[in-house]
Order: structure tokens, then C-alpha cells, then sequence
């Protein structure tokens, strides 16, 4: 075909036959300009080709001073014929590898930074993953830093984790054995808290006590836990003695043994209960999380955890205090053998996203939660994830048109259907964006919606009476906030400005409530704000109300029970998990129950009368994590209920 006088031919088949000889070219060490030595073996390949698919390698042949004589590439940590899949990958995009080959092809594509290779990797693991392999793929998975694929592996144990502990590779695993003593008239607290104090002494015995993981775990450790909620060591049962030893029945009290200094042992590689590399993943993090629990009987639990680093299983007992003297020896319960035992509810972590996000937009609709886009390490995002709260499930709905962070979602009944609106923002390349969007529920897509007048990020976004407010925000250069506020009209398609803030400010939390729009602290340049303004529409006028007690930007608000509930942000120094509660009845905020994780710019919204907080940044790691407000208890938690019927 000869369109406007030019020659235009497409050859299907030349692709496909230059892969294959490229290849040929390979294997018979023809035209070959790069040497791998893969552990005492000799490849030979094309630096251009190898260098088109290995940003590891394309880094290594750019700086080589030497561009026109042979590579020499050395690895001495790379099974041959891991590298010679990866080979083979590269010259033809077919991937290959027997199933016991797979994870050293995934460490391969690690080194050499084959991102696509290690998904398809990662995702075939997880295909064939069941309750006797799980461990170890789990300490495979933090062996390789791999939190998209520890992320997966861990809701798999959280929904199976009764049938993980009767595994081989379980059982092997350390131990710590705790029991309980509990004050007259004192219950152990949800599973949640109580792992996160389990976790509290944890630490302090080790750095402030001396001890060693491994020394906790060689003998069963009895804790007090006391009337103001405080778990403490066993030796406050009586003043100068402390609960030293157990066997099945009883427990002896001995006199309190003086706190080591610098006892810090090496972790040992002896039996399989030992803390063995064999066993366990050591992290350089040194991390400490709660994986899995199970309330296996009214006072006894069972926990898989990483402490210090360490995978490990945590048992745990409680019993009420002993009610002779120590020096008597109280008996033991029998319960202390930690065997698991039916129960019909169950707490566990609550799922988290795919997707570790900050600056992200959330909402509630349809009962549902909806955390969209926002940033991590690598890339501002596109994607959009939805919880339901009744299945403790994540799915994905259709992703947005433009990747976006550090902007507002907010939702809009229009014609009797309600819409998601998101605007402004940044894509984390160019300048702060004008455009937005809205995500139609029945077609499950997003459309344009008019732009902004002007580039806006880090604004506030909110519904109120049928039309969505855009509230202050920064500059296009970032670096103070802006007083405007504008309003869109999803009747009309047009933008029209409000009254102007009272303050500059932006990174502010935003929401509505009574009929008014609220916007709560924020950033004037970065100098946190404590200050509140409070919008009428009826006169088109902002005024000051009472200030939170602590300035905050980046924060999030949800309302519940004509309260504002104002969570999380940043202070100045560092991310914070403080919440505070504003009663607009009384113009006065009062300091709540604190989330169990510092959260800054995280999403925090009420669905179906629930607050949740997801997502932010918690001053060191970018979360996926999600957490619950109980206003009953007026604490947080990062856990479900489950019913076992």
C-alpha cells in the first residue's frame, strides 16, 4: 500500500525472527561485548540487549570507562541458572522457570532490578502458597523487602492462621510464653491493645532492662496487668520478688534479680525452637509488628509477630491474681499449657490496601470506603481502592484519569445520584493541577469536570449543600497558602468565588457540619496552624471559632454524632496520632483517645457511623494500614471482630 506517494510495509514476522537470532547470536558467543561470572559460571550476551532490561546492568555498562572492549560483570550471589532464566527473558520475553527455580529467579530479578520479572515472580508464590508453605514464604518475602508481596502473604495467615499453627514450619518457630496475672475485678482489653502492650514490655525489656529476645523466651515470662491498664513485670506482685520460673503448676517467687547491663545476646542458629536464621528473617529495620491473633478461649491468646525483627509466635494467658501471700506459691492454672481452644469471636488486623498511599482523597459511598490516589516513595498514583466494612475486603474500582495527590474526594447527590468529585492536586512531575474528575458508580468510570481558575494543591475539598467548595491550598510554587475559596455548581458546570479565609492556610482539614464548612488548621507558609474558621453560605462570610489544642497541618476530620473528629497530621517536627473532638454546641475541643499509629495526611472519614483513619505516613514508612474509632471506649484499633457461628 503506497498512501500519498510513500512506501509503508510492516513485516509481522521480522520481531519475532530477530529475537530468535539475537538469541542464537547469544548462545554460540557471537558478537557478544558483556561477561557475566555468576558464581564460578561464564555467560556471554550483548551489552545493548541486557541494558534495554536491567536498569542494575544499564547503570553498570554507562559508567564503564572501557565503552568499546568486553563488560566483565561478577556476582557471586546468584544462582547461574537463575540469571540464565533472566537470560533468556531478556532476548525472547518469555519467562521460564521449573517452580523450585522461582524464588531464586525472583532474587535475581531483584539484584538486577527487573521490576516486571519480580511481580510475575512475587504473583506466582502467592498462587501456590497454602498453610503448610506460607511461613516460609513470608520470611522469603522480608528476606527481599518485598512489602506488596508480605502484604498479601499476611491476609492470607490473618484468615488462616488456626490452620497455620498446627504446620511443621509453625511450630518451629521461637516462642515467648506470657501469663497474665490480672487485679481483682480486671479483664484483659481487645486484642488489639493488648498486643500493643505485649509489644510496649517487649521493648522496654530489652532496651531498658538488658534482656535478649532469646533470654525472654527461654522460660515462660509472667506479666501483672493492673487496674489503670498498665502491663507490668511480674515482680510488682509482691515488693522485692518477682516471678521467676513456672512449670505446669505452679509459680515460684524468688528474690528480684538486679537489671543486666549490656546483656545483649547474639541470636543463636542451634535447634529449630531457637531464634535460627533458618527459622526466622532478621530485618535491619528491626521491625515490630503484629501479623495475626486469634482470641483462642475467653483469657488465652495466640499471635503470630515480627519483634525486633524476629518472626515469632507470641502465646499468651491470663488468670486472676493469686489470692495468698507469694511466699505461698500460688497454684498454677492448667490453662497454661496454651493449647487453642474454639471460640466463637475472633479479632484480627484489619486488611489493608494494595497500595501504600499519603495525600490520598477519601470518602464514604454506598457504605463503602474509598481511598484514591495519593503518593508513595516511588510515584503519585492513579489507583483507587475500595473497603467494605462488613466483608473486611479491599477491591479496585476503575482507576482516575490522572495520577493525584495532596488533594480532597468529596461525594454529591446530583439528580439523585450520588458522584465522587476530586480536584486539584499534583501528579508529582509538573505543576500543581487544575483539572477534576468525577467517578460515576454506575458505569464505574471517571469523566472530566471543568478546570479550576487556578493550579491548586494541598486544598480542601467539601460538600455542602449540593454544590463542592475548593478552600484555600498553596501556591503554585508551594510555598505559602492561599485565602481563596471557590464553589462548583455540578447543575450549572461553572466555578464562582466565595469570601476569602480570614488566615492563609493550606494542608488544612476540611468538612461539613450543621449546614456549615469548617476548615481546621493547616499550614500558613509551614508554620502549623491551631486556628478554625467556619463558613455561612447564607451571608458568604468565614469566621474564627475556637483554635485546637494542638497546631497541626496535614491532619484528617470525619464527623460523628454532630462532632468533628480531628485526627493525625504533622506539628512541625514530627507526624503525630493525637485526636481531639469539637462540640459545636459548647465552641470547645477536647483531646480523645489517641490512633495507634502516627498518621500525617492520612485519610480519615465516618462510614456507616464509623470513623476510620488509612493510610498517611507515619514519619518513617509510607502505610497501607487502617484503623477504627470505638466511641464507646474511646480508643483506636486496627482490628476486627469476627463471628464464628
Amino acid at each position: 500500500m503506497i498512501p500519498n506517494g510513500y512506501l509503508m510495509f510492516e513485516d509481522e514476522n521480522f520481531i519475532e525472527s530477530s529475537v530468535a537470532k539475537l538469541n542464537a547470536l547469544r548462545k554460540s558467543g557471537q558478537f557478544c561485548d558483556v561477561r557475566l561470572q555468576v558464581c564460578g559460571h561464564e555467560m556471554l550476551a550483548h551489552r545493548a540487549v541486557l541494558a534495554c532490561c536491567s536498569p542494575y546492568l544499564f547503570e553498570i555498562f554507562n559508567s564503564d570507562s572501557d565503552s568499546h572492549g568486553i563488560s566483565h560483570v561478577k556476582f557471586d550471589d546468584l544462582n547461574p541458572d537463575a540469571v540464565e532464566v533472566l537470560l533468556t527473558y531478556a532476548y525472547t520475553a518469555q519467562l521460564k522457570a521449573d517452580k523450585e527455580l522461582v524464588k531464586d529467579v525472583y532474587s535475581a530479578a531483584k539484584k538486577l532490578k527487573m521490576e516486571r520479572v519480580k511481580q510475575v515472580c512475587g504473583d506466582y508464590l502467592l498462587s501456590k502458597m497454602d498453610v503448610q508453605s506460607c511461613i516460609s514464604y513470608r520470611n522469603f518475602g522480608s528476606s527481599m523487602g518485598d512489602s506488596r508481596l508480605l502484604n498479601q502473604i499476611d491476609g492470607y495467615i490473618q484468615e488462616h492462621l488456626l490452620q497455620i499453627s498446627e504446620q511443621e514450619e509453625f511450630l518451629k518457630l521461637p516462642r515467648l510464653k506470657l501469663e497474665v496475672v490480672l487485679e481483682d475485678n480486671v479483664g484483659l482489653p481487645s486484642n488489639g491493645k493488648l498486643y500493643t502492650k505485649v509489644i510496649n514490655w517487649v521493648q522496654r525489656s530489652i532496651w531498658e532492662h538488658g534482656d535478649s529476645l532469646e533470654d525472654l523466651m527461654e522460660e515462660v515470662q509472667t506479666l501483672y496487668y493492673s487496674a489503670d491498664h498498665k502491663l507490668l513485670d511480674g515482680n510488682l506482685l509482691d515488693g522485692q520478688a518477682e516471678v521467676y520460673g513456672s512449670d505446669d503448676d505452679h509459680i515460684q517467687f524468688v528474690q528480684k534479680k538486679p537489671p543486666r547491663e549490656n546483656d545483649h545476646k547474639q541470636i543463636s542458629s542451634s535447634s529449630s525452637g531457637s531464634l535460627s536464621p533458618s527459622a526466622t528473617v532478621q530485618s535491619p529495620k528491626h521491625e515490630w509488628k503484629i501479623i495475626a491473633s486469634e482470641k483462642t478461649s475467653s483469657n488465652t491468646y495466640l499471635c503470630l509477630a515480627v519483634l525486633d525483627g524476629v518472626l515469632c509466635v507470641i502465646f499468651l494467658h491470663g488468670r486472676n491474681s493469686p489470692q495468698s501471700s507469694p511466699t505461698n506459691t500460688p497454684r498454677l492454672l492448667k490453662s497454661l499449657s496454651f493449647e487453642l481452644q474454639p471460640n466463637d469471636v475472633i479479632e484480627k488486623p484489619m486488611s489493608p490496601m494494595q497500595y501504600a498511599r499519603s495525600g490520598l482523597g477519601t470518602a464514604e459511598l454506598n457504605g463503602k470506603l474509598i481511598a484514591a490516589g495519593g503518593y508513595n516513595r516511588e510515584e503519585c498514583l492513579r489507583t483507587v481502592e475500595c473497603y467494605d466494612p462488613q466483608k473486611d475486603a479491599w477491591t479496585f474500582i476503575a482507576p482516575m484519569r490522572t495520577p493525584r495527590a495532596r488533594f480532597q474526594m468529596a461525594v454529591l447527590m446530583v439528580f439523585d445520584h450520588l458522584y465522587l468529585y476530586v480536584v486539584g492536586g499534583s501528579n508529582g512531575h509538573s505543576d500543581d493541577l487544575s483539572c477534576g474528575e468525577m467517578y460515576e458508580p454506575e458505569i464505574d468510570d471517571w469523566t472530566p469536570v471543568p478546570e479550576l481558575r487556578t493550579n491548586r494543591c494541598n486544598a480542601g475539598v467539601c460538600a455542602l449543600n449540593g454544590k463542592l467548595y475548593i478552600v484555600g491550598g498553596s501556591d503554585p510554587y508551594g510555598q505559602k497558602g492561599l485565602k481563596n475559596c471557590d464553589v462548583f455548581d455540578p447543575l450549572t458546570k461553572s466555578w464562582t468565588s466565595c469570601a476569602p479565609l480570614n488566615v492563609r492556610r493550606h494542608q488544612s482539614a476540611v468538612c461539613e457540619l450543621g449546614g456549615y464548612l469548617y476548615i481546621i488548621g493547616g499550614a500558613e507558609s509551614w508554620n502549623c496552624l491551631s486556628s478554625v474558621e467556619r463558613y455561612n453560605p447564607e451571608n458568604d462570610t468565614w469566621t474564627l471559632i475556637a483554635p485546637m489544642n494542638m497546631a497541626r497541618r496535614g491532619a484528617g476530620v470525619a464527623v460523628h454524632d454532630g462532632k468533628l473528629f480531628v485526627g493525625g497530621g504533622f506539628d512541625g517536627s514530627h507526624a503525630v496520632s493525637c485526636v481531639e473532638m469539637y462540640d459545636p454546641a459548647k465552641n470547645e475541643w477536647k483531646m480523645m483517645g489517641n490512633m495507634t499509629t502516627p498518621r500525617s495526611n492520612a485519610g480519615i472519614t465516618t462510614v456507616a457511623n464509623t470513623i476510620y483513619a488509612v493510610g498517611g505516613f507515619d514519619g518513617n514508612e509510607f502505610l497501607n494500614t487502617i484503623e477504627v474509632y470505638n466511641p464507646e471506649t474511646n480508643e483506636w484499633s486496627p482490628y476486627t471482630k469476627i463471628y464464628k457461628f
